[in-house]
């Protein structure tokens, strides 16, 4: 017996689990609730770990090439530095080039939280339970809607006016 296709359901737009914006919403929660009991072992926030991530990379960075790096403000990043500094994680230190700027440098310790911090990446690829190469693709194709919203330079249209209100 042919079975006949059922009609199609139309795609509504405003339904909550179609939204781009809270599957990823979603998936930054899920994700930041993994990382808390592995980072507060470390004494990090998740921030914290950013940062040194960073620093990792690329010590004695600017703090302002810090705050482009992580996508955040000076108003954010000088308090963030702040408590790594409390915590004995980075030093901040005038460039002797151009006092205007500042670097930031690891501390012994916080060149030690690296080594305890390895195991990090391989808990979150546990708990995704993807592959290594799928997890290479899905951090790309993020990384590629990132650069796309924010190298937008056109706002979303008007939402049309709504007459009945008015």
């Amino acid at each position: 017996m042919a079975m006949t296709p059922s009609p199609a359901v139309p795609h509504n737009p405003l339904l909550l689990d179609h939204q781009l914006c809270f599957a990823l919403y979603s998936a930054s929660l899920a994700m930041t609730r993994l990382y808390k009991p592995l980072l507060d072992a470390l004494g990090l926030t998740y921030p914290q770990y950013l940062a040194l991530l960073v620093l990792w990379e690329q010590d004695g960075i600017g703090v302002s090439a810090l705050g482009e790096r992580l996508g955040l403000d000076s108003g954010t990043v000088t308090p963030l530095l702040k408590r790594l500094e409390a915590h004995g994680s980075v030093r901040r230190q005038r460039s002797t080039l151009d006092e205007r700027s500042v670097l930031v440098f690891l501390t012994d310790a916080g060149a030690q939280l690296r080594l305890r911090a390895q195991a990090i990446p391989a808990c979150l690829m546990q708990a995704t339970g993807c592959s290594p190469p799928e997890l290479v693709t899905l951090t790309r194709e993020l990384r590629g809607l990132r650069d796309r919203l924010n190298l937008s330079h056109t706002s979303p249209s008007a939402l049309p006016a709504d007459e009945s209100l008015a």
